[in-house]
């Protein structure tokens, strides 16, 4: 189901809660919201749906995945980037990584650990951000 954007700030900054089995509805209106909003969106966390679990989705490229429980665990070549937002007006610098490595759990709850660099990662820092309440 495709959901709203949520623009509450104060609803944005609150940390997102770990996703469960449970939450699996939650997973499919998040890739479901990603598509509809693909003609200005890359990548898109659970609070910008409203629900405040640990969920993001990301274009790939090829596909939008969804990663469940996403920790950043290892970060190398800072930058300067600009970054736009669904739930914010405007543009905002941010310092971002060229290189990432994340631990994760894929949709069948599988742990995952995969190394991302350039686009995807930048991607994926903006959406891992969402869920620890950090916007930019």
């Amino acid at each position: 189901m495709i959901r709203p954007i949520m623009r509450d700030v104060l609803f944005l900054k609150k940390k997102a809660v770990p996703a469960t089995k449970n939450d699996m509805s939650v997973v499919q209106d998040l890739l479901d919201t990603l598509k509809a909003n693909e003609a200005g969106c890359v990548g898109m966390a659970a609070n910008m749906i409203g629900v405040n679990k640990r969920i993001i989705a990301v274009n790939m490229g090829f596909a939008n995945i969804a990663m469940l429980n996403p920790m950043i665990v290892s970060k190398k070549e800072p930058y300067e980037a600009e970054e736009g937002c669904l739930s914010l007006k405007g543009v905002r610098k941010t310092t971002r990584y060229q290189e990432i490595e994340v631990e994760y759990e894929d949709i069948h709850f599988k742990k995952q650990h995969q190394k991302y660099k350039g686009w995807v990662a930048q991607i994926i820092q903006h959406e891992v951000d969402h869920c620890e309440g950090i916007i930019i």
